[in-house]
């Protein structure tokens, strides 16, 4: 994408973004101004962006292209793989499931998945010849370990041992690895949300997609958020990219090959596509404290009780990436921010951007969300690119933030 295309494919987005009303306010023209300009500089490709408070949209907005190579204009209605921010909506999900007296927080997870019975903890890995060491877990993991990754299960972009680890005479674990450390003991990002989307499956007696849509999209009115996109929606979805370079620290590019419309088998942890639309719907949904347009899925306490530090003394830390395919997660506050229940604990107060309390998170392709009940606002940025917590991508997020709460303080 040359910079002529660039430049006319954001002009086209501040064209088509903003609803009228709001598009006359000046800080809601900074905010244009802010992502335009990161396209127009080629910091991103494209993007789209809203904001929400309780009673409905305060801003949107579309910029750029949702394909490099050809240089399709994205659109407002456009359709991206939020990846990670799927979890929210899988935590949820069991929640509603917890409110119905189906399991218990503190039950053991084997309880209602057999297959986790007996965990193994690292006892030592040695990384220059991958021998390594299991012993028995001091304890089993519970349900609330695995909705906030208190569980010791990783990821390989978050885990060098789990990157590098290969496991003797062929023999599996369940959901990727033996644990990284006792459950509880400390917070690792990791697939444990892919172990409470089986925990909805095996409590609920649905497949996880059919559990959403009927108890959670259909009800919100997320008519464009499925694992399996419709061919008709196809035209819509944003293409998956990343920054060129071994180390992807290059320019933007295609992925090769590009995935396909259906998922085979969807799970908690990720896969969804959405909208940014979709998405304001689910966060206005909990500004409001589990209602949306007269359709509750959640209790107003269960909602509360999310939203609640459930990690204790343990603190999220800022983790190294051990792959290209992620930065490192510099967007955390490493070791004060908290984890509720699907959500990061915002501890520190910033001028200028989100309370100390609000919830938020993100997925791999550089989409992100935060709720702010103090302030009553809640914002969400779509891109689709990788690496992870891209530094330009970040700075973006972080100007649309700033920008979102002058906005607010403006019209106050």
């Amino acid at each position: 994408m040359d910079r002529k295309t660039a430049e006319a494919a954001a002009a086209a987005g501040v064209a088509a973004g903003m609803p009228a009303g709001a598009r006359n306010a000046p800080e809601s023209a900074a905010i244009d101004d802010s992502l335009c300009a990161a396209v127009g500089r080629r910091d991103v490709p494209g993007v789209v962006a809203l904001v929400t408070n309780r009673e409905r949209v305060l801003y949107e907005g579309a910029f750029g292209v949702a394909d490099v190579a050809t240089g399709r204009p994205v659109t407002q209605d456009a359709l991206f793989r939020i990846a990670s921010m799927t979890k929210p909506i899988t935590s949820l999900a069991l929640m509603q499931l917890v409110e119905r007296g189906r399991l218990g927080l503190d039950d053991p997870a084997e309880n209602y998945l057999p297959e986790l019975a007996n965990p193994e903890v690292f006892e030592s890995f040695d990384a220059a010849s991958g021998a390594y060491r299991l012993r028995p877990a001091s304890k089993p993991p519970t349900v609330r370990h695995f909705l906030t990754h208190t569980s010791g299960l990783a990821y390989p972009f978050t885990s060098e041992i789990w990157r590098d680890f290969r496991p003797r005479d062929g023999k599996s674990w369940p959901f990727g690895g033996p644990l990284l450390f006792d459950p509880g003991e400390r917070w690792h990002y990791s697939t444990s949300t892919d172990v409470v989307g089986r925990l909805v499956e095996a409590v609920s007696g649905e497949k996880l997609e059919d559990y959403f849509r009927g108890h959670i999209l259909g009800p919100l009115g997320m008519d464009d958020t499925s694992y399996n996109v419709p061919e008709a929606k196809g035209p819509r979805l944003v293409a998956q990219q990343q920054r060129s370079g071994a180390r992807m620290d290059g320019d933007i590019e295609l992925q090769n090959p590009q995935p396909g419309l259906s998922i085979a088998a969807p799970i908690g942890g990720g896969g969804l596509a959405s909208t940014a639309a979709d998405y304001g719907r689910f966060m206005r949904m909990w500004l409001n404290g589990g209602e949306l347009e007269g359709q509750r899925v959640l209790k107003a306490e269960t909602v509360a009780l999310m939203g609640e530090n459930h990690i204790g003394a343990v603190s999220v830390p800022a983790l190294k990436s051990a792959l290209p395919r992620s930065a490192d997660f510099t967007f955390i506050a490493d070791g004060r921010d908290k984890w509720g229940l699907g959500f990061l604990i915002t501890a520190d107060r910033v001028a200028g951007k989100r309370a100390p309390g609000s919830l938020s998170w993100g997925g791999i392709n550089n989409t992100f969300f935060w709720i702010d009940p103090v302030g009553g606002i809640a914002g969400v940025i779509m891109m689709q690119f990788l690496p992870f917590a891209d530094a330009k991508a970040l700075a973006v997020y972080d100007a649309f933030e700033r920008g979102v709460y002058r906005l607010v303080n403006a019209g106050q």
